[in-house]
């Protein structure tokens, strides 16, 4: 699929670390260093603005390795990007951990999975079809 994309950064396209990656490498487009305190949320840009097909969107999510050596995770992972979006693609970065961490420029932040969705159109009813979960909530299903 094919996906035209503007990059007002110097760092190189989101692009697949591997061959058989899911989700493409975002870097951080900062004139700076920039350390984030423990518990500190920042917004982040990266550069590229994008036109995504319609029923598809992208989903912002933490790179692994950040976030278990380093505490650091998508605020609301996964964001979305929605194809009618025009503006630049940010991420909102926390620290979870008790240290500080610095981030520098051109630093791989996140990653960016391109996902399709289905649009649909609610049929009110009156009624459900009973399953055998019915109601039951988190942890209704049990622990094993």
């Amino acid at each position: 699929m094919k996906c035209k994309i503007v990059n007002k950064s110097k760092n190189p396209l989101p692009s697949y670390a591997t061959p058989l990656s899911a989700g493409m490498d975002l870097r951080a487009d900062l004139p700076s260093s920039l350390t984030l305190a423990p518990l500190e949320r920042v917004l982040i840009p990266t550069g590229p603005t994008m036109d995504l097909p319609a029923s598809y969107e992208g989903q912002v999510r933490p790179r692994s390795g950040m976030a278990i050596k380093h505490g650091i995770t998508v605020v609301n992972s996964p964001g979305t990007i929605d194809a009618d979006y025009r503006g630049e693609v940010k991420v909102a970065l926390i620290n979870l951990s008790h240290e500080p961490f610095t981030i520098q420029p051109g630093d791989r932040i996140a990653q960016l999975v391109i996902a399709h969705h289905e649009t649909i159109e609610w049929q009110l009813t009156d009624n459900l079809e009973i399953t055998d979960r019915g109601a039951g909530g988190f942890g209704s299903t049990g622990t094993h």
